[in-house]
């Protein structure tokens, strides 16, 4: 995986007149986002900012969908029939019979609980919360689509719907807004997503079929003994001994029980016993996350977990409470909707070199919800600049991207929608046959 932080091109000619002009607004709207952080559940400022946008623009939408959540919906006029795409004049992957296309953008909107360090002019005002992962950029990027796709409904045949997402970093809005029915009325045949990137350089976009991103899911353990003096052990089950050799034990899941030609991570970020250095604990506190990509693990990691921590604590006679939560589900790309992605991104950044194929991460997102609903494809954006010290990784709180991207994104997103929703019929083309 391409990982450089130096812009790979800084031209970027490929975006239309339309888009390069609407980059200072794309800055404008980051920054006033930027300053408002709100953690998830919470984004009645961002919401009701959106909103504002939407209202100005003459857009519909419907809002308070899982409490903060939005949904815009442009529709292009009708056009003759005979001007529709071949791709959907057949019965496709995405409908039971043709029909006018209807394509889904999704953009999250939350913050994180961090406390931002950078010294910008648009720094967070609200004191232990930061747009730390770029979602700022998101809201940015699908506004500017929504500007433009509004006033440009003669170059697409269908209906967008844009999918403004409250709490992707915990506990998620995907789901209650998957549940809500923002996919219904009209049915939407395909959504796409995107991430604003620093493990890529400005001018590269990543994109790939298949497991895109890992499963998220956390485990939280009480290992309980008998404490004691520091001195007479005999007397005791020493929770910490116990604990130290759960974390030992659990590391051969992996190495052991998965097949090494696959991915998975079982990791425990906190360790907690003991009050006193003579004092043995009667009970540690473990928790972690487990990570994978291949959806047939989502049963057998958690119960070899519980039967590794069950034989240690048995074996030194301890007892254990264990708590496993399952979070979102792997990211997966349908191969059809990533290829005419692919397509698309070679055409914006207009160089091979600069679209990554096998661009994987174990971090998590819940636009896995989205994609185990309808087809799609979520994407990384390269928004690094070492050049400029705009290379610090997410959730840093000296995160901050180049915001060249913000452009790059609109028009990755309205050229997918020009593919996807064509007005005329489109040559023969490998990347468009998603039959």
């Amino acid at each position: 995986m391409l990982t450089l932080s130096r812009p790979l091109t800084t031209d970027f000619s490929a975006l239309r007149p339309e888009i390069q002009t609407l980059q200072a607004e794309l800055v404008s709207w980051r920054r006033a986002i930027h300053q408002r952080p709100e953690l998830g559940f919470q984004e009645e400022i961002t919401a009701q900012f959106i909103c504002d946008r939407l209202d100005e623009w003459g857009i519909s939408y419907q809002r308070n969908i899982a409490k903060t959540g939005i949904v815009a919906t442009i529709t292009a006029p009708q056009h003759p029939r005979g001007q529709l795409s071949n791709v959907h004049r057949q019965q496709s992957a995405f409908s039971p019979s043709p029909h006018r296309p209807v394509l889904g953008i999704r953009a999250d909107m939350d913050a994180l609980p961090v406390q931002e360090l950078n010294e910008v002019s648009y720094c967070s005002v609200h004191e232990g919360k930061m747009h730390a992962c770029g979602h700022d950029g998101h809201v940015a990027i699908a506004l500017g689509t929504a500007k433009y796709l509004q006033s440009h409904r003669d170059q697409f045949c269908g209906t967008v719907k844009i999918i403004f997402q409250p709490a992707e970093e915990g506990p998620g809005g995907a789901k209650p807004m998957v549940e809500a029915g923002v996919l219904k009325n009209p049915d939407v045949d395909a959504l796409v997503g995107l991430h604003l990137w620093n493990n890529l350089p400005l001018g590269t976009l990543g994109v790939r079929s298949g497991p895109m991103m890992a499963a998220t899911e956390f485990f939280h353990c009480t290992i309980q003994g008998k404490g004691g003096h520091g001195a007479i052990p005999q007397q005791t089950v020493d929770a910490v001994v116990v604990g130290a050799q759960v974390v030992n034990a659990i590391q051969t899941i992996v190495s052991r029980n998965i097949n090494p030609l696959k991915s998975a991570v079982v990791t425990v970020g906190e360790f907690k016993a003991g009050t006193a250095v003579n004092v043995i604990a009667d009970t540690a506190f473990l928790s972690g996350t487990v990570r994978y990509f291949d959806a047939d693990y989502g049963d057998l990691i958690p119960e070899r977990l519980e039967q590794v921590i069950a034989g240690v604590c048995a074996a030194h006679g301890a007892g254990y409470q264990l708590d496993y939560h399952k979070l979102y589900p792997p990211v997966v790309n349908d191969r059809a909707i990533a290829e005419l992605v692919r397509s698309v991104a070679l055409s914006v950044v207009e160089t091979p070199a600069g679209v990554v194929p096998e661009c994987q991460t174990m971090g998590g997102e819940d636009v896995s919800f989205f994609l185990q609903a309808v087809p799609g494809c979520y994407f990384f954006l390269g928004s690094a600049n070492i050049e400029k010290e705009l290379a610090y990784p997410h959730h840093h709180p000296r995160f901050n991207f180049d915001e060249t991207a913000l452009g790059v994104g609109v028009e990755t997103f309205v050229r997918i929608v020009e593919k996807f929703c064509p007005v005329s019929p489109l040559s023969p083309d490998p990347a468009n046959d998603i039959s």
